[in-house]
Formats: structure tokens, C-alpha cells, sequence
């Protein structure tokens, strides 16, 4: 079920066509409708914007990321499926159009130097650093949500990297569903790179699973990047790589978002489009606030779920 509000479509043109000069340059077209609250869309209106490429160095060699191509138009209503075959543009052949691309045609195989690692995680927009905790709660299809993010001041070494441990723990209906430890590290550059997790599967407080669990440098699983040093708009990179088991990709839509969150007003927020072709149908954006973190959680396609920060006591 889509939820009400404004629903954004960008179609790429490769660069040289439509009158656009091969400079580098895609042109994404971006149509805006708002869902009427009865299931309709009302009409909205269709603006392009020019996007250059930008060879964002997350770390060394690795390739530049670039987003390639959105396609699909977010329905209203109870329609999902018309939704999210829009969206996705299943092929005749049952492939999927990707939402967001990084570039790098699935050759992916990022130079991870241990070297260029050992200081805090400390990147404005994820400050990783012990003792920091985030509370948010809301709404997941209609269930109450809580989620709680611990620093626990802990390391872990992964590809000879000192990883800072995260603690996730996420409840619905005050009954813990998921507990997940995370691994993070940030390079020289910045940039903070996902190592991998364990995680766990809860139902009536039994382990019941252990899905979306990866170690990077295990069986071919590759860390990724979950927030550049510098974010731009256009930029796409992996978050995570274990083919089958974590597979997230993130696109920055804007760095200039505000909104208003548990009454208190948020400007300079950096609000990123993820998307994973394990659940090809589901879309989230998340926004940031500079010196706090993610303050906001929203699916946007393939389901309906909204979560805001609610809590936040800074690490040292």
C-alpha cells in the first residue's frame, strides 16, 4: 500500500541524446503526483533536472558512483501490486530495472587497505562513537515499532580492521522481533565502511532465525559504504555485499532536506533513497542530521511504515 504523499519518478537519458551533450551529464525527469487520501492521484506536475556524474572517491581506487536510472510510478490505493510492477519494471524476461544502480555493472571489488582505518567513527552524519544511543519509534504496517541503537563502546576485527560494534535492537508491539550487532569502520577519507552483522530473529522471545547475517572476508562477502565522506546528489554505492544474503544499495537524493520530527524542526537534513534486489519491490529514504544520525526512516514503495527519532544521547 502506497502511502499518501508525493510520489517522485526519474526516468535517465543517457548522455548525447535528447539534445543533451555528452559531457557526462544524465537528465532525470521528475514527475510528482500526490495521492488524493481515496486511493486516486491527483495531477501533478513534470520538471527535468540535470545531474553530472560525480566520481565520488569513497576510498582510493574504488569506482565512481553513479546514479544510472529510476523507473516507475509509485501508485495510490490498496493496488500494490500495480505499484511495485511499476516501480521495478519487471521485464518480459523477469529481470528487474534496477532503483538504484552504483555503477559498476556487478563488478564489484572494492581495494580495502587495513591501513587506511583505525580512527573513531566519526563521519558528521553517522557519528558512531561509544556510548551514543538513537531511539526511534513509529509505525510498521500498522504495528507499533521501536527501535534502539546502542554504541556499545566495543571492537571487532574484521579484514584486520578494528570495527566498532553497533547494537540494533528492534521491537514490535514491546516485543523485541530482531537483535542485531553491526560492524562499522571509518577509513582516512571519511567514509564509513559496513563490515558485516550478526543478527537474530525473535518470536516470543526464542531465536527463530538468523537471516541477513555476513562477515565481510567470509565465503566472498565485501564490505560496503554506508555513508560517504562527502555525500552528493547522484551518487549510488553498495552498503553491503554478500551475494543472496545482503545486497543494500543507497542513492542520495538530496542534501538540503527539513522536516519536522516529534515537534522539533530539522534543516540540512542529507535524505537517501535505499533499495535491495533481494526484495526488489520494497523502497525506503532515510534522512540524517549533521552531528546526530539517521533521525528518519520512511518506506516508500511495498509497504507502509514510518519511524522518527525520538531519543538521542551524543557518544564521546
Amino acid at each position: 500500500m502506497a502511502r499518501a504523499g508525493t510520489a517522485i519518478v526519474a526516468r535517465a537519458t543517457e548522455p548525447g541524446l535528447n539534445g543533451v551533450a555528452d559531457t557526462g551529464q544524465a537528465v532525470f525527469s521528475l514527475a510528482r503526483a500526490r495521492c488524493d487520501g481515496t486511493g486516486g492521484r491527483t495531477a501533478g506536475r513534470e520538471e527535468a533536472i540535470v545531474v553530472t556524474r560525480t566520481h565520488a572517491r569513497l576510498a582510493g581506487p574504488i569506482a565512481a558512483a553513479l546514479v544510472v536510472g529510476l523507473a516507475g510510478l509509485s501508485a495510490c490505493g490498496d493496488d500494490s501490486s500495480g505499484e511495485d510492477a511499476a516501480r521495478t519494471d519487471t521485464g518480459a524476461d523477469g529481470s528487474t530495472t534496477a532503483v538504484v544502480d552504483p555503477g559498476d555493472g556487478g563488478d564489484y571489488d572494492p581495494a580495502v587497505d587495513p591501513a587506511d582505518f583505525g580512527g573513531p567513527v566519526d563521519n558528521p552524519y553517522l557519528p558512531f562513537l561509544p556510548g551514543a544511543r538513537w531511539v526511534y519509534e513509529g509505525t510498521s504496517d500498522g504495528e507499533r515499532e521501536r527501535i534502539e541503537v546502542v554504541v556499545t563502546g566495543e571492537t571487532r576485527e574484521v579484514m584486520g580492521i578494528d570495527a566498532v560494534v553497533v547494537r540494533d535492537t528492534v521491537s514490535v508491539e514491546g516485543e523485541v522481533i530482531e537483535d542485531t550487532y553491526d560492524w562499522f569502520a571509518q577509513d582516512a577519507e571519511g567514509n564509513v565502511w559496513y563490515l558485516g552483522e550478526d543478527s537474530k530473529e525473535y518470536e516470543g522471545g526464542e531465536v527463530t532465525g538468523t537471516a541477513g547475517s555476513w562477515e565481510a572476508g567470509v565465503d566472498g562477502a565485501l564490505p560496503g559504504i554506508v555513508m560517504p565522506a562527502e555525500p552528493a546528489v547522484g551518487q549510488a554505492y553498495r552498503q553491503e555485499y554478500d551475494p543472496g544474503e545482503a545486497e543494500d544499495l543507497a542513492e542520495v537524493l538530496s542534501v538540503d532536506g527539513s522536516d519536522i520530527l516529534a515537534g522539533e524542526p530539522y534543516d540540512g537534513l542529507l535524505v537517501t533513497e535505499e533499495w535491495n534486489p533481494l526484495e526488489p519491490d520494497v523502497v525506503e529514504e532515510k534522512s540524517y542530521a549533521r552531528d546526530i544520525g539517521l533521525v528518519l526512516e520512511v518506506t516508500t514503495i511495498g509497504g507502509e511504515g514510518r519511524v522518527e527519532l525520538v531519543e538521542f544521547t551524543p557518544g564521546a
